[in-house]
C-alpha cells in the first residue's frame, strides 16, 4: 500500500485544523493594544473617506483599507483635505471646498473615532493668493535668532542667518511645495487672510474635530543660527504669527486641543529651538495646549534617542502627540532626522536596507518602549498612513502594515511591547 495518499490526507486534515484554530483566536488589534495607554490613529486619504479607487490604489485595494482602517486605529488626521491649498483653494468666503473634509469628518464621527485637524498655518501647500498683494518683496529675506521675547511681540526685522529660504516649484500659481516670489500682502492683510481662515475651519468642525494642529514647521533646521523657518508667514507678519495662529484657533473653538507640530525634534538643536519657542509662548499665555512630534525617522532610531527627546519635550508640561510617525527603511533614509516634505523623493531612493524586516522591527520596539515608558506625556500615536502602500514615503516601507495590508515584523513587534507594559524601561 503507497503510505502517500494517506499522508497527504493527514497534512491537509492538519493544517485545516490549524487554519480554524487560528481562525478562532481573537485577532489583536494596535487599538486594543495599546486602549490603555493612548489612542493610536493614523493619516488618511481623500479616497478612503469618500470610496473608490486612489493614488496607486485600485477601488479593491482602497476597500481593503479602510478595512484595515477600521480594524486598527481609532483616530484619524486628514493627510492633505484639511491644508489649505485644498481646503481653500480659492481667495474669499466662496473659495472653499469643504466635500472632502466634510466626508473625513462624518466617517470619524461614524467609526467612534477621535478627528485631528492638520494643518492650519504652514509654509508649505499654502495658494498663492494668501501672500500676494502689492507690496514688493524685499531684495533679500533675512532671519537671524532673535531674542526670547521678540518671540511673542511683533518684531520682523533680523540680521542675516544661516538658512536660506527654500526654492523648490511646482510651476506658476500652485504655492503647493514652492514658494511665492511675486508682490507680497502686507502684515494686516496677511493676518485678516489667517483670521478669516481659522475662523471659517476651526468653526465649521467645532466641537467634532477636538485636536488642530496650529502651526506647522515653524522652526528652523540643522545647526545653524536661525530660530525660525524662512517662511513667508515669517518674513510678513513676523514671529508673532505664531501666537497670531493659536489666538484665533482658540477664538474660534475655545475647547479645541492646539498644537504646535514639526518634525526633527529628535535632533537636539532642533529641540531646543521648539523649548525655547513653546516657554516665551507659554510665557505670554499663548493658548498651545500640546506639543506635535511628527516622529518621521529612520531604523537607526534607537530607545535612548527617542527618550531623551520625550523625557526633554516633556519638561514644558504639555501633552506629547506623536502625529505622522513613519520609520524609513529607504537607504538614503538613514542620514539625519529630516522630513521635510520637498526633500522627501531623495531620502526613498537606493533601495532598502538589508534586513529591513527585521531592523523596522527592532527600530519600531525602542520607538513604542519610549512612548510607554513616558505614557503619562504621550497621549497620542498616529501613523503617517495606513500601509506602505498608500505611504508619502512609499519606496522606504515605512510602516507596519505592508502594500496588501499584511502586518509586517513590525506589527508583532509593537504588540509584544504592548504586553510588558508593567515593564516599560529597558
Amino acid at each position: 500500500m503507497n503510505p502517500r495518499p494517506l499522508f497527504r490526507v493527514a497534512l491537509a486534515l492538519a493544517l485545516t485544523v490549524a487554519s480554524t484554530a487560528r481562525a478562532a483566536e481573537p485577532t489583536t488589534t494596535l487599538k486594543d493594544a495599546f486602549k490603555a495607554q493612548f489612542p493610536v490613529g493614523t493619516a488618511v486619504n481623500r479616497s478612503m473617506m469618500m470610496g473608490g479607487a486612489g493614488f496607486r490604489r485600485s477601488a479593491e485595494q482602497n476597500a481593503q483599507d479602510i478595512a484595515l482602517l477600521k480594524q486598527h486605529f481609532n483616530q484619524i488626521t486628514a493627510e492633505n483635505d484639511m491644508k489649505w491649498q485644498l481646503i481653500h483653494p480659492r481667495e474669499g468666503a466662496n473659495g472653499y471646498d469643504f466635500g472632502p473634509a466634510d466626508a473625513l469628518v462624518e466617517f470619524g464621527l461614524g467609526n467612534h473615532m477621535q478627528i485631528v485637524g492638520h494643518t492650519l498655518v504652514w509654509h508649505s501647500q499654502t495658494p498663492n493668493w494668501v501672500f500676494a498683494g502689492t507690496n514688493p518683496p524685499p531684495p533679500s529675506a533675512t532671519n537671524a535668532a532673535p531674542s526670547a521675547p521678540a518671540i511673542a511681540a511683533n518684531a520682523s526685522t533680523n540680521a542675516p542667518g544661516t538658512n536660506q529660504p527654500g526654492r523648490r516649484g511646482f510651476g506658476p500659481g500652485f504655492g503647493g511645495f514652492g514658494r511665492y516670489d511675486g508682490p507680497r500682502a502686507s502684515r494686516d492683510e496677511l493676518l485678516q487672510r489667517m483670521h478669516d481662515h481659522i475662523h471659517s475651519v476651526v468653526g465649521r468642525y467645532k466641537g467634532r474635530v477636538k485636536v488642530w494642529d496650529v502651526v506647522n514647521e515653524a522652526l528652523a533646521d540643522g545647526n545653524g543660527t536661525n530660530v525660525f523657518r524662512s517662511s513667508l508667514w515669517f518674513e510678513i507678519v513676523g514671529p508673532d504669527f505664531i501666537a497670531k495662529a493659536f489666538q484665533f484657533a482658540h477664538e474660534a473653538d475655545p475647547d479645541a486641543i492646539l498644537r504646535y507640530n514639526d518634525y526633527g525634534l529628535e535632533n537636539p538643536a532642533k529641540r531646543k529651538r521648539l523649548i525655547a519657542l513653546i516657554k516665551e509662548l507659554q510665557a505670554n499665555h499663548v493658548p498651545v495646549h500640546a506639543i506635535g512630534s511628527q516622529a518621521h525617522v529612520n531604523i537607526s532610531m534607537s530607545f535612548e534617542t527617542m527618550d531623551q527627546s520625550i523625557a526633554e519635550i516633556a519638561t514644558l508640561g504639555l501633552p506629547i502627540h506623536i502625529t505622522e510617525l513613519d520609520v524609513n527603511s529607504a537607504q538614503s533614509g538613514q542620514r539625519g532626522f529630516g522630513a521635510d516634505v520637498a526633500s522627501n523623493a531623495s531620502t526613498t531612493q537606493g533601495g532598502l536596507v538589508s534586513e529591513a524586516d527585521k531592523k523596522l522591527a527592532d527600530a519600531y520596539a525602542g520607538i513604542f518602549r519610549a512612548f510607554l515608558k513616558h505614557r503619562d506625556s504621550v497621549k497620542l500615536v498616529t501613523f503617517w498612513g495606513v500601509n506602505d502602500g498608500v505611504s508619502w514615503r512609499a519606496q522606504g516601507k515605512p510602516l507596519p502594515f505592508d502594500g496588501d495590508n499584511r502586518p509586517k515584523p513590525a506589527f508583532d513587534a509593537l504588540i509584544e511591547e504592548a504586553k510588558t507594559i508593567g515593564s516599560a524601561t529597558p
